[in-house]
């Protein structure tokens, strides 16, 4: 999830900080009593929220109890770019064992900012598009993490599934996400394979979901990808979908359990668990980031809301509801 690229933030500001002491900063953090770790999220919606529950359930799971054996700094930027890049400064400042970044424009600041420290990103979809990493098979820094690239062809099928006779397609996006980006241009690709076009509602803040989507009256369905400032504004494109009897679609389950009525997506729980674990390699067994490749679910979820589709005007068929993993 993702924005253009943010401006350069002083990073080395703890002193008697060098490149060297991070490796001794991530091996031996096991050895403490306890340890702080960082955690730095975007915006507050239910996928990126998830992602964080995740987290910490892994960390738990290995040992580190909150309260006891770790603290986490909890910091969200609520989508403003300048409280992004203030938080990514003062965890530069701070003594950190490692930070967790939750979306793709917390991830940059991340980078830019802290390079003494094992920093963790998750819930980005392309961290070489983003900056992030070298390649990822070999991060080569101390940046590394998971993606939630959505399988979009995949998601795309599914509405030529329950919309057979759909020819077009619309999509609400913000500008500034890198992600959206990407996975606008993977659904133009997979839309041209099944005689779909595609029609663009493109905003820069959330505040102009409602004007941007009254543009879609015309289309079969509407497609809102791992949007961050749409998903947190879901119940403006919801309201309008039910409005309009226009079946809505998404990009992760969490935007179906809001309103939407199906996704084959990732599960952020389960993506947050997966950074976690990589947490643990880091922080118990001095993994090193620059080494650690990027890491995706490997798994995903049919999620429908029938319920959603009939305030829609539709009707899932059987043959989804049957098979699907979660029903809202």
């Amino acid at each position: 999830m993702s924005v253009a690229a943010l401006g350069v933030v002083s990073a080395l500001a703890l002193s008697g900080c060098s490149s060297d002491n991070s490796d001794d900063k991530s091996s031996d953090s096991s050895a403490k009593d306890s340890i702080t770790i960082g955690i730095s999220q975007y915006v507050t919606h239910p996928s990126l929220d998830a992602t964080a529950v995740g987290f910490k359930k892994a960390l738990e799971d290995a040992g580190y109890v909150e309260g006891e054996t770790v603290t986490y700094d909890e910091q969200n930027a609520q989508a403003d770019q300048a409280t992004v890049t203030t938080i990514s400064g003062n965890m530069a400042d701070s003594d950190l064992d490692l930070v967790l970044a939750i979306a793709t424009p917390s991830a940059q600041a991340a980078a830019q900012s802290i390079t003494n420290i094992p920093v963790l990103f998750t819930a980005v979809t392309d961290a070489v598009e983003a900056g992030l990493v070298e390649s990822n098979d070999k991060p080569g820094s101390n940046v590394t993490g998971t993606s939630d690239l959505t399988p979009v062809a995949e998601q795309f099928d599914l509405i030529r599934e329950i919309l057979p006779d759909a020819k077009k397609v619309g999509i609400i996006y913000s500008s500034g996400e890198v992600n959206s980006e990407i996975q606008v241009d993977l659904a133009k690709e997979a839309a041209k394979d099944l005689g779909i076009t595609i029609s663009e509602a493109v905003i820069s803040d959330a505040s102009e979901i409602t004007n941007a989507v009254d543009g879609l009256k015309d289309v079969d369905a509407i497609y809102v990808p791992t949007d961050n400032k749409v998903v947190a504004g879901i119940e403006a494109v919801v309201k309008f979908s039910e409005d309009n009897k226009i079946p809505l679609f998404a990009g992760d389950a969490a935007t179906v359990e809001r309103g939407a009525a199906a996704t084959t997506g990732i599960n952020y729980e389960d993506l947050g668990y997966q950074t976690g674990e990589m947490a643990v390699r880091i922080l118990k067994d001095g993994a090193d980031p620059a080494t650690m490749p990027v890491e995706v679910l490997s798994k995903t979820t049919l999620s429908i809301n029938p319920e959603a589709a009939e305030r829609m005007g539709f009707t899932i068929p059987e043959a989804v509801v049957s098979r699907a993993d979660e029903t809202y």
